[in-house]
Parts: C-alpha cells; structure tokens; sequence
C-alpha cells in the first residue's frame, strides 16, 4: 500500500466560468494557468504520482512546455493513472478537498467525483471531493483564486 498527498492553487483572472475536477462550472472569473488550471486534478495527480514516488505534475507536464498550454487536465490524469499501470499500481480510493469561498460548489460535487471515477476507471464509491470555505481569510477567503488537498491510497497489483 502506498499513500501520496498532492496540493494546488491558482488564481483568478477575467472569464466566465472554472473547470473543477473536469467539470464546467460557471463563475465569474476563469483560472490563470498554462493548462485549464484544474486545481482538484492538479492535486489529484501529484498525490497520485507521489504515492507510486514518480516525482511530480511539473516534472512531466512542465509549464515551459507549449504542447500543455490550454490542456484539459483529464488527460494529464489520464497519462498519470497509465504510468500507474504500467508501474502495477491500482487506486484503492481518493479524497479531495477544494478550498473556495465562491462559487459555491455543493451542486457540482456529484458530477465531479463521477468525472474523476470515469477518468480512473474505478468504482464512483471510491473517490470523494469535498469544499470548504477559508472563512474569508488567505487568498482563498479574498477570492483571489482556489486551493485544492488530494490524498490517494494505491495498491500493487
């Protein structure tokens, strides 16, 4: 058994809506990031790649990279769970936590942990995402961007 945490943030820039988990959510700002700035996959994917000790997202999906600019972070997770693969390694379960003060995202958490079980290929019952607000304090609480905590446990094959 291997466990791996991951943690993400980004910021808000102009735009219209935020891609949580894979999800489209409407807002009144967009992320600023090279890729589609999906904190929660971000997080996912590093704790994901920490727990079979494959480094980071940074190291394979480096923001000096141009083939990344503007990417849907599914298919980075998707490229992190076939290194997993390959290395025998199996998603027991998943908990994400999103740390935002708005928009509120109670309505999406349903459509999210599905969008993450369809990417794994594992059970919905395995894979939990949860929000919280920072009470209006730090960057978070400010609205000036969203934070995201991923803890994964892995097994070998």
């Amino acid at each position: 058994m291997r466990i791996g945490h991951g943690f993400d943030v980004h910021a808000f820039c102009e735009g219209d809506s935020i891609v949580l988990c894979g999800v489209r959510i409407p807002h009144n700002k967009a992320f600023k990031a090279h890729s589609d700035g999906d904190v929660a996959l971000h997080a996912l994917c590093d704790a994901l790649l920490g727990a079979a000790a494959l480094g980071d997202i940074g190291r394979h999906f480096p923001d000096t990279d141009a083939q990344y600019a503007g990417i849907d972070s599914k298919i980075l997770l998707r490229h992190v769970v076939e290194l997993l693969r390959q290395k025998k390694f199996c998603c027991v379960n998943l908990d994400i936590t999103i740390v935002a003060q708005r928009p509120k995202l109670q309505p999406h958490i349903e459509a999210m942990c599905q969008s993450i079980a369809d990417v794994i290929g594992i059970d919905r019952n395995l894979v939990n995402v949860k929000a919280t607000t920072s009470e209006k304090l730090g960057f978070t609480g400010r609205e000036e961007g969203i934070a995201a905590y991923a803890v994964v446990l892995l097994e070998t094959l």
